[in-house]
């Protein structure tokens, strides 16, 4: 059954054609599908997800408390069977589990545990925390009693971290520099053969080569590091050495033997090289086959393997969307099935979350479709156990955005435990005794996000177009937050999805949809409330106000030709406009007629239009003043637009030449990163001590308008971890008070500190190699952040002089007229997920020399705002 609820024709909306609505009429029960295309997968991290069976939580190692971030919370294989019910609700048809077998427990060097089930020292056997064969068994039989599947996580790279070498090491001899963990537990080496050949200072196991007796990778950029070096201290496997391909084609051709797993995700694949993977999947070895033949024999010929490349490209940037598909595909032909679409993942949290340009993502969007030859098999995601929650520096409304982007792109969607909970802790316990859960459960049928993960999942599987089909972009914006469109084609049906990213009214105007004049529409999904009425012109375009976040999609259906508009009397024209960027003012005219009077819009948006009455000639004149704008690289584009009357012009654009100018500098001492106390000392792991990365040299203020540019200049930049912002180790935190301005907070959330003396702060900005986020100090406490403001701010790195600039917009700053006389205080720290621990001894990456409750500030300047002279 079909349920027509809007054409263009229409000018009304019923309230009740939601989602919801569209996945009770239209989602009838049907047969599951085989095809990895139609899946929906949940990913669970056992450990924190639930616990089933507590008589295995605590092992007797020292590894087991709820209370610590670092320890086993106690979550379960017989804990994600029970829930089941609450993740087939939700409408995923998949359960991705992180890896289950045996584990180091505990890694007294680093001062962390194994419970996330990546540092094994058995590849074939059921983690004790977990339960027994026979559970992972009964989970695998109740998900396929429901015909979904379920996906093993794996890993081919390493081990834990059972050995490691000290600065004496001699690439020629092995032994030379070696040292073994001995303060690993519950066992000192992998307790499955081969992999016990750990130890090079025995002539078997250094004969066997079953490692690459290599230290930690210091460069990221450095592939031979990449491939052959320990990843975070974790011993690392030569995946050429025969001995280790068959054992690792053994031990996950066991899984799908003994237990029915319907795929694999392979954790770290870009630091194996492509071609073992050729090897892995297809090997014709009779005591240990390639894994595809092991799941054909098996009876399971759409078994899946997919890979990670952890990694986002920069904007507009393709490079590791493109180390991704050679992952995928070579001149010699395929190799992965799929590979985790990383890069997509960025550009959801970028423009979504952090109120970049919709560009970056129309960017991505037409990337994916171009440099992968698959991507409808290429899993996608907005958050996982790896990065920040969406939560942690996005809001609700721009989740949703990015979920339902998520369900309406190709690849398979991923929904990390918890999303659907509104989880703001990257690895907080779902359970109620597990590590962050306030003590209480979160399986909660009823919570808004569940409900809304629902709607968006029935309309993906009931849309077979939005699984398989090919999108096109339409419309983006270069200049920030606003409207985002495109169409999505498949077997000659199209469907309408727009994004207005923005926290105020946007105008889509003149949209040329590619649809033929007077195609009706159904409304498949609107985020929040009726979309608004809209209808195509007589050339098929669409113009159309957007709600702040708005979130809509349209199936098109058949050509109507009655709903073709009857075009309006009026007009507006824009004369062109000079090539050369403005500074200033920009000047506007044009001509009118047929109408009153009229709004400029500049990128759409509605608040900051312009109200403009023509002369009794028709002949109009405008002026703008650009001071708002601080991109010279960007395009705007302005409109003129009559509301009510459907009168809209062409649009013309303008680029701009900011005038910045110097309005503060201050210096700061050399060595004085250790802290309000002066005791604190940085991480055990290499790259914090010898390049003092927080050490905090000099802070420059420039201010364009209400604008404001920052520059520190620090003792070195570092950037061994491949960030995109082209920095890590560090992690800044801004503070801007306003002059003249009440209200605001002392509290410095999260890092356990107030502001010095009595400052207050009303805008804050949490700046990392990976991520920013942007905050007012509406709602901020010591654990709360407050209030999200977009967008977030541009970053560029100047690694020869040691500088790191921000360029803070106006608009996130609500438009100041004058910064004249606020006071930016910066701190320095790290930040991964949560600012790093503090504790009385450095670990390999917790920061030293004091209590825990301390204050999280390394280094720490103020700098106010000069009038100019």
């Amino acid at each position: 059954m079909k349920i027509r609820c809007l054409s263009f024709a229409s000018t009304l909306l019923a309230l009740s054609c939601t989602a919801g609505a569209l996945a009770a009429a239209e989602a009838a029960p049907a047969a599951a599908s085989s095809d990895w295309r139609d899946q929906v997968i949940y990913f669970v991290m056992i450990d924190r997800f639930d616990d089933g069976d507590p008589s295995n939580n605590d092992q007797g190692a020292g590894e087991y408390d709820p209370a610590s971030a670092a320890h086993f919370s106690g979550g379960d294989l017989a804990g994600v069977r029970r829930r089941l019910d609450y993740i087939q609700g939700l409408g995923a048809t998949a359960v991705w589990i992180t890896p289950p077998v045996a584990n180091q427990w505990w890694d007294g060097k680093v001062g962390y545990g194994g419970y996330h089930g990546y540092w094994a020292s058995d590849f074939k056997s059921v983690d004790a925390h977990f339960g027994t064969l026979a559970e992972y068994r009964a989970l695998a039989d109740a998900l396929h009693a429901r015909e979904m599947k379920l996906v093993q996580d794996i890993v081919v790279n390493h081990t834990g971290n059972f050995f490691g070498y000290d600065h004496t090491r001699d690439p020629a001899d092995p032994a030379t520099g070696y040292w073994a963990n001995t303060v690993s537990r519950p066992m000192a080496a992998p307790t499955q053969s081969p992999f016990s050949l750990n130890d090079p200072r025995r002539a078997a196991d250094r004969a066997a080569g079953i490692y690459h007796w290599t230290p930690p990778i210091a460069d990221f950029t450095r592939r031979e590091q990449e491939l052959g070096h320990a990843l975070a201290d974790l011993d690392d496997l030569d995946t050429e050495n025969p001995q280790v391909r068959r054992a690792l084609r053994d031990s996950y051709g066991h899984w799908i033997r003994e237990v029915g797993v319907d795929a694999f995700r392979v954790d770290t694949a870009f630091h194996v090289p492509a071609d073992y993977f050729r090897d892995f999947l297809h090997a014709d070895d009779a005591a240990a086959p390639g894994v595809l033949a092991v799941a054909r024999a098996a009876g399971n010929p759409d078994f899946h393997v997919f890979g990670e490349g952890f990694g986002v490209d920069k904007p507009y940037a393709d490079t590791l969307a493109r180390k991704i598909d050679g992952y995928l595909r070579d001149a010699q032909g395929p190799i992965l099935p799929g590979m985790i679409n990383f890069p997509l993942y960025g550009g959801f949290g970028d423009v979504f979350a952090r109120g970049r340009p919709t560009a970056e993502l129309a960017h991505r969007i037409r990337s994916t479709m171009a440099i992968h030859a698959d991507p409808h098999r290429m899993p996608t995601f907005v958050d996982n156990h790896d990065v920040e929650r969406f939560l942690a520096g996005g809001s609700e409304a721009g989740l949703r955005q990015a979920l339902l982007a998520m369900m309406t792109l190709p690849g398979i969607p991923v929904i990390y435990y918890g999303t659907e909970q509104g989880f703001r802790g990257q690895r907080t316990a779902m359970f109620a005794g597990g590590y962050g859960s306030g003590g209480r459960d979160h399986f909660d049928h009823g919570a808004p996000l569940y409900r809304f993960l629902a709607d968006v999942t029935a309309l993906r599987r009931a849309q077979p177009l939005l699984s398989r089909g090919a999108p096109t972009v339409l419309r983006d914006s270069a200049a920030g937050a606003g409207v985002l469109a495109w169409r999505t084609d498949h077997e000659g049906q199209s469907a309408l999805v727009v994004f207005n990213t923005d926290d105020q009214p946007r105008l889509l105007d003149n949209l040329d949809t590619g649809l033929a004049p007077g195609t009706t529409l159904s409304l498949l999904h609107a985020i929040a409330g009726p979309a608004p009425p809209a209808q195509l012109d007589a050339e098929g375009r669409l113009t159309v106000v957007l709600p702040p976040r708005a979130g809509l999609v349209w199936l098109a259906g058949d050509v109507d030709a009655v709903a073709v508009a009857t075009p309006h009397a009026g007009a507006i024209t824009l004369d062109p406009l000079p090539g050369t960027p403005r500074r200033g003012a920009l000047v506007l005219s044009g001509q009118a007629s047929g109408v009153r009077g009229f709004q400029l819009l500049v990128d759409g948006a509605i608040g900051s239009a312009q109200r403009v009455r023509p002369g009794p000639d028709g002949r109009w004149g405008a002026t703008l003043d650009t001071a708002r704008w601080v991109d010279p690289s960007v395009r705007h584009r302005v409109v003129a637009w009559a509301p009510g009357t459907g009168v809209v012009s062409q649009g013309r654009h303008f680029t701009v030449d900011p005038l910045w100018r110097l309005a503060g500098r201050v210096s700061d001492a050399a060595g004085d990163d250790t802290g309000r106390s002066g005791r604190y000392v940085y991480p055990a792991s290499a790259g914090w001590r010898q390049h003092r990365p927080g050490d905090l040299r000099a802070l420059q203020a420039e201010v364009s308008g209400g604008s404001l540019r920052l520059t520190m200049q620090m003792a070195s930049v570092v950037a061994d971890w491949n960030p995109p912002n082209g920095f890590d180790h560090v992690n800044f935190t801004v503070f801007l008070t306003l002059p003249g301005r009440d209200g605001g907070a002392r509290v410095m959330p999260l890092q356990q500190a107030s502001l010095p003396g009595d400052q207050r702060w009303h805008y804050r900005w949490r700046l990392g190699g990976w991520t920013s986020a942007g905050f007012s100090a509406e709602g901020a406490t010591a654990t709360l952040e407050g209030s999200g403001v977009i967008p977030a701010p541009q970053v560029a790195v100047d690694r020869e002089r040691h500088t790191i600039t921000v360029t803070l917009p106006a608009e996130s700053m609500a438009f100041p007229e004058d910064l004249t006389g606020a006071r930016v205080h910066v701190t320095t720290w790290d930040y991964d997920g949560a600012y790093r621990a503090l504790q009385p001894e450095p670990g390999g990456h917790q920061f030293g020399g004091g209590a825990t409750t301390d204050p999280k500030v390394l280094d720490e300047a103020t700098l106010v705002i000069e009038p100019a002279h």
